[in-house]
């Protein structure tokens, strides 16, 4: 049964399964084909029938037209059989000089309604004709020809029934094959739909098996034709999902294991501060530093829950861009730095280089160059700060990255083993790379000269200012 129904774009679809419209089309197809060979076999035939009654009609009369005894015939108006070599025939002669010139001389239980066309063949205007006329609801095939005498044609006509009764039988036949063609055309529809979509129907289940029970496994591939290709495409698809289901599960187990350790250093360090109040109270330098542990961890979970709703905006820059000055962002945030890190030398030197984009990401991806550049110096280290020509170059003189931990260092939650005693999340670097990203820049890290890290960012733009610049709307 076929239902309209309205799709997701308003429009009207049938509601029908595949292998239906297989088996219907094919069926049709077949059907058609079948109907059309049939109707051609018919008109074949009946061309073919029509134009051999003509020859035989024609020959028989030209023969009898030739016969000597053609006049004598004529004035007794007796013809035999053997004269025209059948007796299912009608006979006329025409006498352009008689009158009237038509005389019928066989059969007129039903005269024929011969006309000009026959005349003219006795005046010489014409030198046969041959036509089909019907009388008494019988159609003829009535052929004319000129005599040996002048001024007269033989008219010999022959009854078209035994034809049409046979035409009639063989478009019974073809209409029956026709039938026949197509519920045969229809079952072979079927049966390719049955069979052709098996790999399809197979392959719909193992999909809604795969989202019933988000078992991502791959789905066997056989074959290279089209179906195969199908399933390749799932199997992509499944594998994406897979990688991605991992990296929310790694990210939500990192994310835990972060927020975990500063959770209970706060807790315990609450827990302190109640027992000493329960108990009279810790002297003021403990007191003091016990409250300093808790705000520096309250800091560490402030930032390592915007580092992480930093890394949640996946998307293209859509926010507020300005025109940023790169060399003041430098600048400023060296100064933040330098504060957190006061053992820490920073040799600065920067260019003029602006560029549009969103200011308080560029100035967090600088934030935490820095910091990690300061992490990782020695006390009395020196970290080295370069821009020009829109390259900030960030050189520590710490130990530096190994090979191993080089491809991973801007992954997310990805720390070395040297980091783990370290204070952080291993989002920074991962947020540098999300933010050149989006600013359509880069970021690479590799060895400085001095021994250490070099981290590498690039952001497009210019060494002036656009005057009059505006955001596009």
């Amino acid at each position: 049964m076929t239902v309209l129904h309205p799709g997701p774009d308003g429009r009207w679809h049938y509601r029908r399964s595949l292998a239906s419209r297989v088996t219907v089309l094919t069926a049709m197809a077949a059907g058609a084909t079948v109907l059309l060979v049939a109707f051609g076999a018919y008109l074949t035939v009946r061309m073919q029938m029509q134009a051999t009654l003509d020859d035989s009609l024609t020959q028989r009369a030209t023969q009898a037209a030739k016969s000597e005894a053609l006049a004598e015939i004529t004035n007794e108006c007796q013809i035999p059989s053997w004269a025209l070599g059948a007796a299912d025939v009608r006979i006329a002669f025409i006498n352009a000089g008689a009158t009237p010139p038509i005389r019928t001389c066989a059969r007129a239980d039903e005269p024929l309604q011969l006309g000009q066309q026959e005349v003219d063949v006795a005046t010489g205007e014409s030198r046969a004709s041959i036509r089909t006329i019907y009388a008494g609801g019988v159609g003829y095939r009535v052929v004319t020809v000129p005599t040996t005498n002048a001024g007269q044609a033989l008219v010999v006509a022959q009854s078209l029934e035994g034809q049409e009764a046979v035409l009639r039988k063989l478009g019974l036949v073809m209409f029956l094959f026709g039938i026949a063609g197509m519920i045969a055309a229809g079952m072979a529809g079927w049966a390719v739909a049955r069979n052709g979509l098996r790999p399809v129907r197979q392959l719909t289940l193992s999909v809604e098996e795969i989202a019933r029970t988000e078992d991502l496994r791959p789905l066997p591939v056989e074959g290279d034709d089209e179906i195969a290709r199908l399933a390749a495409a799932f199997n992509q698809m499944l594998a994406a999902l897979a990688a991605s289901r991992d990296r929310q599960r790694q990210l939500v187990a990192d994310a835990g294991h972060e927020l975990r350790t500063p959770l209970t250093s706060l807790r315990t360090n609450l827990d302190l501060l109640s027992q000493a109040d329960s108990t009279g109270g810790l002297p003021p330098g403990a007191k003091e530093e016990l409250l300093g542990d808790v705000r520096a961890q309250i800091e560490e979970m402030t930032t390592l829950i915007g580092d992480l709703m930093e890394l949640s905006r996946d998307e293209p820059l859509t926010h507020v861009v300005e025109e940023i000055d790169l060399a003041e962002i430098v600048e400023r945030t060296v100064s933040r730095v330098r504060r957190r890190a006061p053992g820490v030398a920073f040799d600065v030197e920067t260019q003029p280089w602006y560029v549009v984009g969103e200011q308080a990401g560029v100035e967090r991806a600088v934030t935490n160059l820095l910091d990690n550049a300061a992490k990782w110096s020695p006390p009395d280290g020196t970290v080295t700060v370069r821009l020009a020509d829109g390259v900030l170059v960030v050189d520590d003189e710490g130990p530096g990255i190994s090979e191993t931990d080089l491809p991973h260092v801007f992954d997310r939650f990805y720390r070395s083993d040297e980091s783990r005693s370290m204070p952080g999340s291993g989002l920074g670097l991962s947020i540098v790379r999300q933010v050149a990203s989006r600013h359509s820049g880069t970021v690479d890290a590799g060895a400085s000269p001095a021994g250490g890290a070099r981290m590498t960012l690039w952001l497009p733009g210019s060494t002036a200012p656009v005057p009059d610049w505006t955001p596009a709307s």
